[in-house]
């Protein structure tokens, strides 16, 4: 099923208030926000906060008549999560609470947050678009499907862990490497 039809059904759903489409928005991107939000000084608290109200912001959002999803609804989350702990961040010295109008009041930056996410991803899917299939399929089981690294050295059969982190971190370089290089053709 491609993207525009998942949203499609997602959309759907949400407009008529079942919590199907909430639980595969949950299983399937709360843990880039969480690790996220641990990664920028947060606890596993405050990502399900944010991701809640991230995902009260979508839905309010979805109910616009206007709406179109010009990609995954997991970037809109993610960006939206992004934005409302960045601005948590900015005011740590006390909790806010936000309205009701938020998304109302807030909804230029949030759309600029969700075209930088999407930007964001497209820009990184290029660059793995680009590396060998061998590390195109390795990268997706670390960091897409969080797989350990016993579950990769198993499934990729390196003879230890410090082979299978080796290879990881080759597979990154290589991504390195292709960035570096787009920059400086870029630059030409």
């Amino acid at each position: 099923m491609d993207r525009r039809t998942t949203n499609s059904l997602a959309i759907e759903d949400f407009k008529k208030n079942s919590n199907a489409a909430f639980g595969i928005l949950y299983q399937n991107y709360f843990v880039y926000v969480k690790k996220y939000i641990l990664n920028n000084k947060g606890k596993s608290e405050d990502a399900e906060d944010i991701f809640q109200d991230s995902l009260l912001i979508l839905y309010e959002k979805l109910h616009r008549d206007n709406f179109e999803a010009y990609t995954c609804l997991g970037n809109y989350i993610v960006g939206i999560s992004k934005n409302l702990w960045l601005k948590r961040l900015k005011n740590r010295n006390f909790y806010i609470e936000f309205p009701d109008t938020y998304f109302i009041e807030n909804q230029q930056e949030i759309n600029s947050a969700i075209e930088n996410e999407k930007y964001y991803w497209e820009k990184l899917t290029g660059y793995i678009k680009a590396i060998s299939s061998h590390c195109q399929n390795l990268i997706q089981d670390i960091f897409i499907k969080n797989k350990s690294i016993e579950e990769i050295q198993d499934k990729y059969k390196y003879s230890s862990k410090h082979n299978a982190q080796n290879q990881k971190y080759k597979c990154v370089e290589q991504i390195r490497n292709i960035k570096l290089l787009k920059l400086k053709i870029n630059e030409l």
